[in-house]
């Protein structure tokens, strides 16, 4: 039996992919193993909270059934929305291809704030977050966690169990070129995308007993390249990936120092648990641009690929 907590990086449309991964991860749960925790970034939140409330509620089979049904709902599958997703699209090839591009500032776009609501609105149909507050309360749940940025601080900001709501993951998913800044608590956040992606230090506390032995990385930006970017494609598309990998490097980065401690006995082992760090990447190479592509058939293409990898993963652990 090993503890396992599942961290889920935020990545826009592309984060269909970490949807796959847990839809086939949930199918095939070991019943040794326990899940002690789920976080999540932007997109990955979206579907941390989406498994998480599925499996609080009715268990595994649930929380399957919600994760398709918020991508269902996402896709871009009537006539108006596949033309405006077309367009989302197109205009991101454009900014990244280095041609000028008109800016307006979201809080000068009435569609900035009719999009927000929308995404709320679509969160809400599917998790009922009174009812997350009281599920929060059975100390068997496995942790939920969701990152963002607190703009007027200018420093991390994670939202835990009872604290996540609709707001929280809304914010999780402000990318502030396109989003207004989330009002939470008096203060402002933005897309976590710019901190924690995604939060897995909130992850590794708690009771001994309910620390995670295993930490799974639902990872969507490439951690490699072969080739140095020198088009201005492909260096827009390289800031983009090292954006959402350096403070997850870090985070692992002190995991795994940790876990050498402890091999060194310079931590005990009876107060400090080791943690196995896997990651269950993407590796498909994508143009930035389809971040925002909610396309039917783009998702599809994307969950598929997420319940092959996550197959490899398995097999392999």
């Amino acid at each position: 039996m090993s503890r396992i907590a599942i961290a889920c990086q935020g990545g826009g449309s592309h984060t269909a992919f970490t949807a796959g991964v847990l839809r086939h991860v949930l199918e095939n749960w070991d019943e040794d193993d326990e899940l002690v925790g789920l976080s999540g970034t932007s997109g990955g939140a979206l579907n941390a909270v989406a498994a998480w409330y599925g499996l609080a509620t009715e268990g595994r089979e649930r929380a399957i059934e919600l994760l398709d049904a918020v991508w269902d709902d996402v896709a871009a599958d009537d006539p108006l929305d596949r033309v405006t997703n077309a367009t989302a699209v197109w205009t991101r090839q454009l900014e990244a291809s280095g041609l000028p591009v008109a800016q307006v500032s979201p809080y000068f776009q009435p569609t900035a704030t009719w999009a927000q609501s929308e995404f709320k609105a679509l969160i809400e149909r599917h998790v009922d977050f009174e009812e997350v507050q009281a599920l929060c309360a059975d100390p068997e749940r496995p942790e939920l966690v969701v990152g963002t940025v607190n703009v007027n601080a200018g420093e991390f900001e994670t939202f835990t169990n009872e604290d996540v709501t609709a707001d929280a993951v809304l914010a999780s998913a402000a990318i502030p070129e396109l989003f207004r800044a989330v009002e939470i608590h008096d203060h402002y956040h933005w897309d976590g995308l710019f901190s924690q992606n995604p939060p897995v230090n909130d992850l590794m506390v708690g009771d001994g007993d309910r620390k995670p032995e295993e930490l799974w990385v639902v990872q969507i930006n490439p951690q490699e390249r072969e080739s140095v970017p020198k088009t201005g494609e492909e260096i827009s598309d390289r800031r983009n990936e090292l954006a959402g990998n350096i403070s997850l490097n870090q985070e692992l980065g002190f995991i795994e120092r940790i876990n050498d401690w402890i091999d060194e006995g310079l931590l005990p082992e009876d107060q400090f648990t080791k943690t196995n760090v896997h990651r269950i990447e993407m590796g498909q190479a994508y143009h930035c641009s389809t971040k925002a592509d909610r396309s039917p058939e783009f998702i599809e293409e994307l969950v598929s690929l997420g319940e092959t990898r996550a197959a490899a993963f398995l097999d392999d652990r």
